[in-house]
């Protein structure tokens, strides 16, 4: 049975190849998608998507410009499906789901059907993308388009026409709104473009040969479809053996990326005014960190050790048909890691839309292999991962024992509240969000905020504006909720300024301390 084409396995659209790889990887990312409470990422997704349009518009011009889109997207589905953890985090999952089926369709095309089946489902078994998938942030979506754009590449070039280029100019201007940096994918596309522009078969279009050679494999002897068919990419796919030479790919893909670069400009401008301040907690790239990405983008080292080798091997043995996916995995990689040796740019998950495009890789690897064999190693990658998956369900952050306990910091403010109570965060400005995490969980239910003079909507931000005289605004309030970031045997004494001046001398005690997971929690009273 191994060694019959996979789509002779099952009957009809069962025998799929996007199928599978969709299936298993909505029911891996699926599971426990609500359990891990929203961290400081996505408490931005929802602070930004929770704002009225006009609110929304003013945070473009100040800071996000470049996931702005998302936000916009993120307003209309919270408006329908509400913003409990899992409702947040559904749209991802979807996407995500979305890409394995793609990078299924896209492997099946360039390396046969067994390495599309193959490589969508280690996509699947991936802690990386249940750790994506249940994000409120964009970076399911980009993988979704990184793939699809590249899908939608290969069908243009195999037969060029006005409406698959077209196409193509809508993923590739959905791929810049979801991420810019994903745009790096485009230098990939530029190498593929070239090739096809090189030689193209007299009278037939790109990838031509590719079809027919894999229409002989299905019909040749069991046991051998699979193999014809990847090797096949050694003589097809975006670069055929002999013929005339064709500028034809080259203008094509050029015209359509103009319209992209219209929509796409704007946001550049905005987001490029924005960069100091939007990546100021980013260091300058270093060679010890393209060591660590593959686990990174894979979320367990071990796992992102065995995605490496089995990609490294697949590249070396699929031939031309590989190419592509190979120059998808290390161009941008290449790219981005250049400009954080001058910039502040490396962020590993900038980069997770290359992920799908190693996991095809392997799957070429691994279509040697009779299927059972091949699914075995796809086992095997799920249970290295399982520790991983398992601890991304407890917590988003990293390292997972750095969890920032909103919620449970929430709990005991909403268990101990009175009518008149106001609460105060320390500190308010950086990335943690301690306002926005204890006002996520307690949402109406939350003291007033003492401090709070100017809010986020109207700076335009994720902060608040606090009042210059901090005694003044707390000369009539009875109870204060202190929440002060860190493990703190004194909280008041952790209080900078004249905030804390004002509660250390203005007669307050503190009455009890709860130590929550990176949160201290405080009751002061007169």
């Amino acid at each position: 049975m191994g060694g019959l084409p996979v789509r002779r396995l099952l009957p009809g659209w069962l025998g799929a190849v996007w199928l599978w790889p969709t299936l298993a990887t909505l029911a891996v990312t699926g599971a426990g998608i609500g359990s891990a409470q929203p961290w400081r990422d996505e408490l931005a997704t929802w602070s930004a998507a929770t704002r009225p349009l006009g609110d929304l518009a003013r945070m473009a011009g100040t800071i996000d410009a470049a996931t702005w889109p998302y936000y916009l997207f993120m307003h209309g589905w919270v408006m329908l499906c509400g913003d409990s953890p899992a409702a947040l985090r559904l749209p991802s999952a979807l996407a995500m789901a979305g890409t394995a089926g793609l990078a299924a369709a896209l492997g099946a095309r360039l390396l046969g059907r067994h390495a599309g089946l193959t490589g969508g489902l280690l996509f699947a078994a991936l802690p990386g993308t249940s750790r994506y998938a249940q994000e409120a942030r964009p970076y399911a979506f980009v993988a979704l388009f990184a793939v699809l754009a590249t899908l939608l590449l290969v069908r243009a070039l195999e037969r060029p026409g006005w409406r698959r280029w077209a196409g193509y100019a809508a993923a590739v201007a959905a791929l810049g709104l979801a991420h810019l940096v994903a745009l790096t994918l485009l230098a990939a596309h530029a190498a593929a473009v070239l090739a096809a522009g090189r030689r193209t078969p007299s009278g037939a279009a790109p990838g031509t040969a590719d079809r027919a050679t894999h229409g002989a494999a299905d019909r040749a002897a069991p046991g051998t479809a699979d193999r014809a068919a990847h090797g096949a990419g050694d003589r097809s796919g975006l670069r055929p053996a002999a013929g005339r030479r064709s500028r034809r790919p080259v203008w094509g893909w050029l015209l359509a990326l103009l319209p992209a670069a219209v929509v796409l400009t704007p946001l550049v401008l905005l987001a490029a005014g924005q960069r100091g301040r939007q990546l100021d907690w980013v260091d300058q790239a270093r060679a010890a960190d393209l060591v660590a990405l593959p686990g990174a983008l894979a979320q367990s080292g071990a796992v992102g050790g065995l995605l490496l080798g089995l990609a490294a091997l697949g590249a070396a043995r699929s031939g031309r048909g590989g190419l592509l996916p190979a120059a998808c995995l290390v161009l941008p990689v290449a790219l981005v890691f250049l400009a954080g040796l001058a910039v502040p740019l490396w962020v590993p998950r900038y980069l997770f839309f290359v992920v799908p495009f190693a996991c095809l890789l392997a799957g070429a690897a691994l279509a040697t292999a009779v299927l059972p064999a091949a699914l075995a190693v796809v086992l095997l990658a799920g249970l290295l991962g399982l520790p991983d998956q398992a601890a991304l369900r407890h917590s988003h952050e990293w390292p997972r024992g750095a969890l920032v306990d909103y919620r449970g910091a929430a709990r005991v403010v909403d268990a101990g509240r009175r009518p008149g109570d106001v609460i105060v965060f320390s500190p308010r400005d950086g990335w943690l969000f301690t306002d926005l995490g204890i006002g996520y969980h307690l949402g109406d239910r939350q003291p007033r905020d003492a401090l709070a003079v100017r809010g986020r909507d109207a700076r335009g931000d994720y902060w608040a504006d606090e009042c210059p005289d901090p005694a003044a605004c707390l000369a009539g309030a009875r109870r204060v909720w202190l929440v002060v970031a860190g493990r703190r045997p004194d909280p008041v004494a952790a209080v900078p300024g004249a905030k804390g001046a004002a509660l250390r001398d203005d007669g307050f005690a503190v009455e009890r301390v709860w130590q929550r997971p990176g949160l201290t929690v405080a009751l002061l009273t007169r």
